[in-house]
């Protein structure tokens, strides 16, 4: 998927750090030289290099997925779960704040923010695990003929970031450091009860009682509703084939006046169903075997 942006057109560069500020995060930037804004702009572009070389095309991000460490995915910046880093990259007037840096153990990430020729903006961002590190550590450099302690405070760049956004998405090298500085987690379970709705909009045979009260305290059964919701296939699905794959996979499912009834102990295997994440396989035959997968995607013909 190709970046909306030309690094080799930059007219500004601007660093900044997001703070976990009592009671909510904060984003600052904060001043630099050239220097550091060459750097940085380097770090965008081994990012965008790195996406480049990963072979195939980048499968939109869904929030039930297991991912490598590395792995190039993207995500529509309109997309609900893009929130956090939506209002990052659109955000007007950043405070410019000199001492964001002061409390190193208040920062969970860094960003620039660059600015092409044409207007265009690329928010490039890296979560600040390295970043952090580095002021815990002692570190020494040679002065003169001999080595010293370095007591001023020390800040490490990394060798590229986690994730870029362009105008229209999130390209995401890092899902686990995205999924950290997005808060999925919360937006997820912000997000289970119109999830649960959409989806029961689409599932009319389905009574969603047992889900609904199920998804707002495990996160893993609401990442689940929001990948069934974001694929848009809940409405085609037949009533009579979800009962036989339940059945065949081991959920346990009753019907009520026409409604199939889910029991809470099922919710997760019956949420495992609508995501195409349990099945079957007979290699031997008269014995069927059931697995779970941990990874999900579908094969092109």
């Amino acid at each position: 998927m190709k970046i909306d942006f030309n690094l080799n057109s930059v007219a500004a560069t601007e660093f900044g750090v997001g703070r976990d500020d009592s009671p909510e995060q904060t984003f600052r930037l904060v001043p630099v030289d050239d220097d550091v804004q060459v750097a940085l702009r380097e770090m965008a572009g081994a990012t965008r290099t790195a996406m480049d070389t990963m072979t195939g095309d980048s499968p939109k991000y869904e929030p039930s997925e297991r991912y490598e460490s590395c792995e190039y995915v993207y995500l529509p910046l309109d997309d609900e779960l893009a929130k956090q880093l939506r209002l990052l990259h659109e955000a007007k007037n950043i405070p410019v704040d000199t001492a964001a840096l002061a409390d190193s153990s208040e920062i969970f990430c860094y960003f620039a923010r660059i600015t092409d020729k044409q207007g265009r903006r690329l928010t490039a961002l890296r979560r600040a695990t390295q970043f952090k590190g580095v002021l815990k550590s002692r570190l020494i450099r040679l002065a003169t003929d001999a080595l010293r302690m370095i007591e001023d405070k020390v800040f490490k760049l990394d060798n590229d970031f986690d994730l870029l956004i362009d105008a229209s998405n999130v390209h995401i090298l890092r899902p686990s450091g995205f999924e950290f500085v997005g808060k999925l987690q919360d937006a997820v379970l912000a997000a289970a009860p119109a999830n649960v709705k959409a989806i029961q909009h689409d599932l009319q045979f389905v009574d969603f009682s047992a889900v609904e009260q199920y998804v707002g305290k495990h996160p893993r059964a609401a990442r689940y509703l929001a990948s069934i919701r974001s694929q848009k296939a809940a409405k085609s699905i037949d009533k009579r084939a979800l009962k036989e794959q339940c059945k065949a996979t081991g959920v346990e499912i009753r019907e009520e006046k026409g409604k199939i009834i889910v029991d809470e102990h099922q919710v997760m295997g019956f949420l495992e169903v609508l995501d195409r994440r349990r099945y079957e396989v007979e290699l031997v035959k008269d014995s069927p075997e059931r697995f779970r997968a941990v990874g999900r995607r579908k094969l092109q013909r």
